[in-house]
């Protein structure tokens, strides 16, 4: 199992960016998924949440309303969508298989996210 985060950068506030997770060694299709972000000396947490079919999303309080989870299981990819980005949203973003608990031990990279003027 892999998991390959991308897209991640510096922005400023209200700024938007699009994160990707391409996922291999297993089929997304059959999973729900999760993004998560680690902010500087802060534990991991949950950020947004997909079901295997895409018909049910959640976020967490923090985002709701600015950021957008969506999966494209033909490319075994899972996307977060950004907007109107908050100083408090810097931190290293993954994603894992599983909703809202990672069913994998398994962490990729993360991609950095840096929100700052």
């Amino acid at each position: 199992v892999q998991f390959v985060e991308s897209g991640g950068g510096l922005v400023q506030p209200g700024g938007s960016l699009r994160l990707s997770c391409a996922a291999s060694g297993f089929t997304i299709s059959g999973y729900s998924m999760t993004w998560y972000r680690q902010p500087p000396g802060k534990e991991r947490e949950w950020v947004a949440a997909i079901t295997s079919g895409g018909g049910i999303t959640n976020y967490a309080d923090s985002v709701k309303g600015r950021f957008t989870i969506a999966r494209d299981n033909a490319k075994n990819t899972v996307h977060l969508q950004m907007n109107s980005l908050k100083p408090a949203d810097t931190a290293v973003y993954y994603c894992n298989a599983g909703y809202r608990t990672p069913l994998y031990d398994y962490w990729g990279q993360g991609t950095q996210v840096t929100v700052s003027s």
